[in-house]
């Protein structure tokens, strides 16, 4: 119920500010512009997420847990969803989280309230044996037998 009211405020915040700017610059001026936002916020939230994914991978690859990264993720996906609604203060919302001034501690409220709430599974393979390098192989443990408890 809460959910429903919040969007229909929003709704009507959204429907009020785009009367005022309509009629300010013009219906189809307004549209335009609401159009450009979306197509260029689209743009930006690709060129972020991008990088955000490439950092996730470099943690990934140091063995590191890519917590920041996947905060940043779901801010960049939030901020993607608003610029595609359309509406200026949603807009404008989004253009907000885009910047990472904003995102940072937006993105610290989030990682403190997921800590101990999401759980990370680590693989244990640590890919082929080596035998070049020495003459012991590296210890990896064996794969449990499928069927086994």
């Amino acid at each position: 119920m809460v959910v429903l009211v919040g969007l229909l405020v929003v709704m009507l915040i959204e429907l009020y500010v785009l009367v005022q700017v309509a009629s300010a610059i013009g219906v189809l001026n307004a549209i335009g512009l609401l159009l450009l936002i979306s197509i260029v916020g689209a743009w930006i939230v690709k060129r972020q997420g991008m990088a955000m994914w490439r950092r996730a991978q470099l943690q990934i690859t140091a063995g590191h847990t890519p917590t920041k990264e996947m905060a940043d993720g779901v801010l960049l996906l939030l901020a993607g969803l608003l610029l595609l609604v359309p509406g200026f203060v949603t807009s404008a919302v989004g253009v907000l989280l885009l910047l990472p001034p904003v995102r940072v501690p937006v993105r610290g409220v989030l990682v403190r309230r997921w800590s101990g709430k999401v759980t990370v599974i680590r693989s244990t393979y640590r890919g082929p044996i080596d035998t070049t390098a020495t003459d012991q192989p590296r210890d990896v443990p064996p794969r449990p037998e499928l069927g086994a408890p």
